[in-house]
């Protein structure tokens, strides 16, 4: 058994938000840069170059790549060898989030009172926090501040199963023309497919975790994936509304088995401000 003090914990998780506002991923930085050697319409190819100069900006000052600096998403990947030592995780977890946003000056966009008074909580926090158990002795901590110009734009459907393929490749293309520039296009796409409501709409944000245009290894899978990709980069929606041909940079697809009668399928769209950080403890 590894004993893990929870104040690294805390400490992690400050650190990796700052980094994800701050950085963009290097995978998320080539593809913008290919998009925009790809792209052949003039508007497109300005509204790209203005992206990649604020990029350089916002890692060079220190600045926030958006003004928009998220919900904050967390995903814990726990080795069942570990002990967790001096509290208890998700205070860790919040604590780490307030201190981020305070010392990054990130700004704090998380209110209370949903549907009523909407109070600001000043510090970012609760995060939504998701733990998996995992074998070994590390404890794998994952970030997404993830923005309500992309995530306002989710969809959940159940699908008939008789409806097959194609349904699932109208309704993802559909998806992204009826969300037009809200987003901020070139998007990455996550799609879950498979198990329950609450499972394939988690499937579809866990699948922006995988490193852009880096394909599903299952090769069904993987062609659903570039189909889908056709399909929304036929749209002409291009960078930021302006027209083009790169609506997205990537489509990411994850599975799960799923009832007899039912057949799932979530959309979660990411801006070009693919903003995440990993570390292992």
């Amino acid at each position: 058994m590894r004993e893990i003090a929870l104040d690294a914990v805390t400490e992690t998780v400050a650190r990796l938000f700052e980094q994800a506002c701050y950085h963009l991923p290097e995978d998320v930085l080539l593809a913008l840069r290919n998009a925009r050697e790809a792209e052949v319409s003039p508007p497109a190819r300005v509204a790209l170059d203005k992206i990649l100069q604020n990029v350089a900006i916002a890692g060079r000052e220190r600045v926030p790549l958006c003004q928009d600096t998220g919900f904050s998403i967390v995903w814990l990947e726990l080795g069942q060898e570990v002990c967790l030592t001096g509290g208890d995780l998700c205070t860790a977890v919040n604590a780490g989030v307030r201190r981020g946003y305070a010392d990054g000056y990130l700004r704090k966009s998380v209110v209370k009172g949903p549907f009523s008074s909407r109070v600001n909580t000043g510090d970012n926090t609760p995060a939504d926090i998701w733990v998996d158990v995992v074998p070994g002795n590390e404890l794998k901590i994952t970030v997404m501040p993830k923005g309500s110009g992309s995530e306002n734009m989710s969809r959940l459907v159940v699908l008939p199963p008789a409806r097959g393929r194609q349904s699932i490749v109208d309704f993802v293309v559909n998806c992204v023309d009826e969300a037009g520039a809200n987003p901020c296009p070139p998007l990455v796409v996550g799609v879950g497919i498979g198990g329950t409501t609450e499972k394939t709409m988690m499937l579809a944000k866990k699948a922006l975790l995988r490193r852009v245009g880096v394909p599903n290894p299952d090769s069904e899978d993987a062609g659903l994936e570039r189909d889908i990709l056709a399909g929304v980069n036929r749209l002409g929606i291009g960078a930021m509304g302006y027209g083009g041909r790169i609506t997205a940079l990537a489509v990411h697809i994850e599975t799960f088995p799923c009832h007899i009668a039912s057949l799932p399928l979530a959309v979660n769209l990411q801006c070009w401000c693919h903003r995440w950080a990993e570390a292992v403890l």
